[in-house]
């Protein structure tokens, strides 16, 4: 019998500073803003408070904050995630100032603060299933990470969302192949493209020359190409208002060579009755969502499968929607029995 599923998230723990203008500032230009309002974030701690909203999983984080972030670690503590490898050190804690315009868009400036500082965990603790990692702290320590995961027995999975994207000498320095999940957007996957195009792609897949036409996608073939530096790693692509496309490469019967397809999901994105009011948040919630997911079929036993794929991104899409409909980042996760009620009655005839 496998171990109860862990989620290990070593990531950001922010301040976010939300600065409410009419519209995104221009080159020069200097605008009011008519609201100022603080609130806890950072990716690693949006991502961790999302598993843990998704479904009450075990989830904890390892990072640093200042004493000015005490009450941010109280937070994710009381969003139920374990936060005994969190340090206090003489440092500000990581900043992130973010412009929210009258259209939900926003614009976002990082200080890094104590989420670069040293960690004393430098590797995946014992019985971790999943390890959660994202882009804003140093990236030796995400390698670490990455490395020490692949080197554990049983090796846990592991999902990345390089976000922001890192420099072209640091992708062609990540070990692509040993990452289980890659969560991107649009932009992230075509900047990842780019900088991989500068090294040799496997050259036993297939390129977008022989791939399908994927009606009104033009990210497809982006996709394809970037499965091509990473065979073997299922890679999930939000596209805002289009919905998800995944490529999930898992799916191969062991029997298929690795020159076929990797499977294909496209799903629409849910219909907002409100509109879009804060996008801030949205992607730290689908992804938060997803790992709850793949944790809930790894605690079920239940065999890899498309369908079971499937219903998990259903849920993350219908997450990410709903917390696109309210303003903040961490606070803006919907729970687990609010997305589930909503997809019910979304599946039960009117």
């Amino acid at each position: 019998m496998s171990m109860a599923s862990r989620c290990v998230v070593r990531g950001s723990i922010n301040i976010d500073e939300f600065f409410h203008v009419k519209e995104i500032v221009r080159r020069g230009e200097t605008i009011s803003s008519r609201e100022l309002s603080r609130r806890a974030g950072g990716k690693g701690a949006n991502q961790a408070v999302a598993v843990a909203k998704a479904g009450g999983l075990a989830v904890g984080i390892v990072g640093s904050v200042g004493e000015d972030g005490r009450w941010v670690v109280e937070n994710l503590k009381d969003s139920g995630v374990d936060v005994a490898d969190v340090q206090i050190i003489p440092e500000s804690t990581g900043r992130a100032v973010i412009q929210l315009a009258d259209d939900g868009e926003n614009s976002i400036i990082l200080y890094k603060g104590a989420n670069y500082a040293s960690h004393p965990m430098k590797s995946i603790p014992t019985g971790a299933t999943h390890v959660l990692l994202q882009n804003e702290i140093p990236l030796e320590d995400t390698l670490a990470y990455l490395e020490s995961a692949a080197e554990a027995t049983p090796s846990p999975v592991t999902i990345f969302n390089p976000s922001p994207v890192p420099s072209d000498a640091e992708i062609t320095n990540i070990p692509w192949h040993i990452i289980s999940w890659l969560i991107v957007n649009e932009g992230e996957a075509s900047d990842l493209c780019n900088s991989l195009s500068r090294k040799p792609a496997d050259s036993t897949v297939p390129r977008n020359g022989e791939a399908p036409f994927v009606e009104n996608i033009s990210v497809y073939p982006t996709l394809l190409r970037l499965s091509s530096y990473m065979p073997k790693t299922n890679i999930v692509c939000t596209l805002g208002a289009e919905g998800v496309l995944a490529l999930v490469p898992s799916f191969r019967n062991i029997t298929a060579p690795i020159t076929s397809q990797p499977e294909l999901i496209l799903l629409p994105a849910i219909k907002l009755q409100d509109g879009v009011i804060d996008t801030t948040g949205a992607g730290d919630c689908f992804t938060g969502y997803l790992v709850a997911g793949l944790m809930k079929l790894h605690d079920e036993g239940v065999e890899f499968q498309r369908e079971g794929v499937v219903s998990i991104l259903k849920r993350c899409i219908q997450a990410a929607g709903m917390c696109v409909q309210r303003r903040g980042a961490m606070e803006s996760i919907p729970l687990a029995k609010e997305v589930d009620e909503a997809i019910a009655k979304l599946s039960s005839p009117s």
